[in-house]
């Protein structure tokens, strides 16, 4: 992503943020486009190029009344989306080539003693991350402000490993899943540190279809517990890997898009991104 896109996607962003204050009101082409400071004519055409659909499209797709006729009619439950097989378009979901491998114990508890993490900085639509791993699978992938945060973040999670910065194979791989054109993408390895319920969250996670949503109520009993609600959502707050890991398709159950480690506005962001991508 160069400057000029980076720009570009703030200026979504801010719009975004005006679309979710406002919604209810359905604001106008002109006002929307006044709020980021450019021309109507403009804003269309960059909002269209961005995210493939108008503004007003775009709009239905983050409403509090779409997020509850997708919780209300979608027909694919979690158990349907892990049957699903192959990768020719992009409606294919997460399931079919992520592969999660939980740390053993001991690197679990050791601060990562004894690993190797090479790690990089990427820009993706939704802004910059970064992006780690070792020689079994990526351990981390988050958005960042900025790459010395980022890098400090990291180091935090595995204290005592040793660090590389390198933009490996795995991680460009990885980074294929921005593109929504998964025809080059080979099978994703994940080498998480997590505890076995974490660990079974984050598979359940998986298997949300792109463009779907589901509840944290739903992620609870697809796992065999449905009183669990508060510990599901402690688990997808703790997920260690944005977008690959897809909590971002996760909201309450009144259809309120609730809240998001790397914030609410990129969650709406890709939330209706992904609806846009997928003609809903």
């Amino acid at each position: 992503m160069n400057d000029q896109e980076q720009i570009d996607y703030q200026r979504i962003a801010q719009a975004i943020e005006y679309l979710k204050a406002n919604y209810k009101d359905q604001p106008s082409l002109d006002l929307v486009a006044e709020n980021v400071h450019v021309s109507p004519f403009h804003f269309q055409r960059l909002f269209t190029d961005w995210a493939g659909v108008s503004p007003k499209k775009f709009l239905q797709f983050v409403s509090l009344q779409h997020a509850k006729e997708i919780l209300k009619n979608s027909a694919t439950t979690l158990s349907d989306t892990a049957a699903a097989t192959g990768l020719s378009s992009t409606s294919r979901l997460h399931d079919l080539f992520v592969k999660i491998e939980g740390m053993t114990p001991g690197e679990y508890k050791n601060g990562g003693t004894d690993l190797s993490i090479q790690y990089s900085f990427s820009d993706t639509p939704f802004g910059k991350v970064i992006v780690a791993s070792t020689k079994n699978g990526i351990c981390h992938l988050t958005f960042i402000d900025n790459e010395p945060d980022g890098f400090l973040q990291l180091q935090s999670i595995f204290p005592k490993a040793n660090y590389v910065k390198v933009l490996n194979a795995m991680h460009e791989n990885a980074l294929l899943i921005f593109s929504m054109d998964w025809s080059e993408l080979k099978q994703i390895k994940l080498h998480l540190k997590g505890t076995d319920f974490q660990l079974k969250v984050w598979e359940a996670l998986l298997k949300i279809p792109a463009g779907d949503l589901t509840t944290y109520g739903s992620i609870a009993a697809s796992i065999q517990k449905p009183s669990a609600s508060r510990a599901v959502g402690t688990a997808i707050g703790s997920n260690p890997v944005a977008f690959l890991i897809p909590c971002h398709r996760v909201i309450q159950a009144s259809g309120n898009l609730g809240g998001y480690m790397w914030g609410t506005t990129r969650k709406t962001v890709i939330i209706g991104w992904e609806a846009a991508a997928n003609g809903q």
